[in-house]
């Protein structure tokens, strides 16, 4: 028997992982995580689609409740602002065309 060296309950000499906190013993046991929990994808899936995205932070077990509420936050904010100025750019547009139909170019 050995002590577990997160937890330090006693455990097998041959276990991998503890029984009682579920910490794997050595780095080559630990499973992979999925290829679109990665950190990378995770950001480039933001930028990309950005709220539509948020369920992979979400579902993304690495991340602590904090930083998925920080994330959000973020993404709603960018959201917002990105939408505001699109709206901004086209109100713009469309006072010039409304201008150069009034000088009689269009």
């Amino acid at each position: 028997m050995k002590k577990c060296p997160f937890c330090t309950e006693e455990i097998q000499d041959e276990a991998v992982k503890c029984r009682f906190c579920g910490e794997f013993l050595d780095e080559a046991s630990k499973p992979k995580a999925k290829w679109y929990f990665t950190t990378p994808v995770v950001v480039i899936a933001l930028v990309c689609v950005g709220p539509l995205a948020l369920s992979l932070v979400w579902s993304n077990r690495r991340y602590k409740r904090n930083t998925k509420l920080v994330i959000t936050g973020l993404v709603i904010a960018y959201t917002i602002l990105v939408v505001a100025l699109l709206v901004y750019f086209v109100v713009k547009y469309l006072r010039f065309l409304e201008s150069i139909s009034e000088l009689g170019l269009r």
